[in-house]
């Protein structure tokens, strides 16, 4: 099998984004306090390269996600075709950002996209956390065939 390392995120984007949003589901791992992995399933919406997580602020993960910024991702609906995504996180409190993104959600058609406002009311409500997710590595794999690899 070959890994084909590329330089750029658009000569994996039409695959990355096919398969993504046909998954739609995938694990999250993150590091406890303890340092322990610690997986999660979510719903990760991509734009270009950048991905967006609406969850609760005060979750165990903010804790997480405050010690060690990082997550590992993993879309695996199709074990013949998974998706990895390791990436560093942050939270957004702008209002604006959190808006715009929140239209994003809602303007995308389910089951990829979602209307979050059953789940956190309003964009503006303060359970609603938003997390930003910039990836520094992208593996879009298909077993006993190539794996291509981006790395910021």
């Amino acid at each position: 099998m070959d890994f084909i390392k590329v330089s750029n995120f658009s000569e994996i984007a039409d695959e990355f984004h096919k398969r993504v949003s046909e998954m739609v589901w995938c694990s999250v791992a993150t590091v406890d306090t303890l340092g322990r992995p610690r997986t999660r399933v979510l719903h990760p919406i991509w734009g270009d390269h950048i991905g967006w997580i609406g969850t609760y602020r005060n979750s165990v993960k903010s804790k997480h996600i405050a010690k060690k910024p990082n997550m590992s991702i993993a879309y695996i609906k199709d074990p013949m075709k998974p998706v990895y995504v390791e990436c560093t996180v942050e939270w957004i409190d702008d209002m604006a950002e959190k808006e715009r993104v929140w239209a994003l959600f809602k303007s995308i058609p389910e089951p990829y996209g979602y209307d979050p406002a059953p789940i956190f009311g309003a964009f503006d409500d303060e359970n609603y956390g938003l997390l930003k997710l910039t990836p520094w590595r992208v593996e879009v794999y298909t077993i006993a065939v190539e794996s291509k690899i981006w790395k910021a």
